[in-house]
């Protein structure tokens, strides 16, 4: 690169420095080894990773052992399998106030959902069918309850259950906490209320909907019927934006903590879509990520992260922002 050339680049590089670094960064430290594996089993790319009331760590990975459990210090406690068709894709998984455990399975369009010792409770979606959202005003119709490679799910203060079809269609599904299908919402668009890629999905404890429109750079928020209330498309930066996964804290002061796959960092946002802090950066090293696909919070000084390129598992504990 000639002295000219080297000049020109850092004049252009230097907006995009200047709004990541303008972020406040977050102290944090991650901890070594921290799941441990028997000998003969080996994790895939980990798009999904949850945590129940317990501690416990659920993994849902695409390796040869799909969903795997381990306890609060990492220890592995047992796989668990679904049936005679076990899991094909892994993508996200969520649990719920029961610690019922949710997989989300791209591979198969189904949402699965365990109890806490693996019995198959409920099943959303057929793994022989998909469905493509409908053209402009045609009526619903019962195919319309089925999903194309779904990628989340999450749950409303009353039970309610809202699904993230997000590959094959672009759109959210609402059912009651019984499973029953309610509505759905959303299509292929940059528009208010469309979406390219739902990738990631989460409720607070008021029922407001938070979804990751992944290719269109932004988290929409809906409330609990749908219905449009408002846009973040301008976190932390204006370009490297590409929210992937989504958590949102418990208790009384909610936030939510974002990976964003386009420049492999953790951004901490409050439910106005300020953001808070921020952590990581590309790389294969401890405290760095490559693809963070999936996400965890039980508290917001505790994260469990799970990347595609590293194929890796990492828990993070959090300080203040400085």
């Amino acid at each position: 690169m000639t002295k000219l050339s080297w000049f020109a680049f850092l004049f252009l590089s230097l907006p995009l420095w200047a709004q990541q670094n303008s972020t406040p960064e977050l102290h944090y430290q991650s901890i070594r080894n921290f799941l441990k594996l028997p000998p003969q089993i080996s994790i895939g790319p980990d798009p999904g990773i949850t945590v129940n009331s317990k501690g416990h760590i659920f993994l849902f990975n695409r390796g040869d052992y799909p969903l795997l459990e381990f306890d609060a210090n990492g220890n592995y406690l047992r796989k668990i399998t679904y049936g005679t068709w076990d899991f094909v894709f892994a993508h996200s998984l969520r649990v719920d106030s029961e610690d019922n455990i949710w997989a989300v399975d791209e591979g198969i369009n189904q949402v699965v959902k365990l109890s806490p010792e693996g019995k198959v409770l409920l099943v959303l979606g057929n793994k022989a069918d998909i469905v493509d959202t409908p053209p402009p005003g045609e009526p619903l119709s019962k195919l319309t309850r089925l999903f194309n490679r779904p990628t989340d799910v999450a749950f409303g203060p009353s039970g309610d259950i809202f699904v993230s079809d997000g590959y094959g269609n672009a759109r959210v599904v609402k059912y009651d906490k019984n499973g029953k299908f309610q509505k759905v919402w959303g299509r292929l668009g940059t528009a208010p209320g469309e979406f390219h890629t739902p990738h990631s999905i989460v409720v607070d404890a008021k029922g407001l909907v938070y979804v990751a429109d992944r290719v269109n750079k932004r988290i929409q928020v809906f409330d609990s019927d749908g219905n449009f209330m408002t846009k973040w498309d301008r976190i932390g930066s204006s370009t490297g934006l590409t929210p992937t996964a989504l958590c949102i804290t418990p208790g009384p002061d909610q936030v939510i903590f974002m990976t964003d796959g386009g420049v492999n960092r953790i951004l901490k946002l409050d439910l106005n879509g300020n953001v808070l802090g921020a952590l990581g950066k590309p790389g294969t090293a401890l405290g760095q990520f490559a693809d963070p696909h999936g996400i965890a919070c039980p508290t917001q000084h505790e994260l469990y992260v799970g990347e595609t390129v590293n194929a890796r598992v990492q828990k993070l504990i959090l300080g203040d922002a400085h």
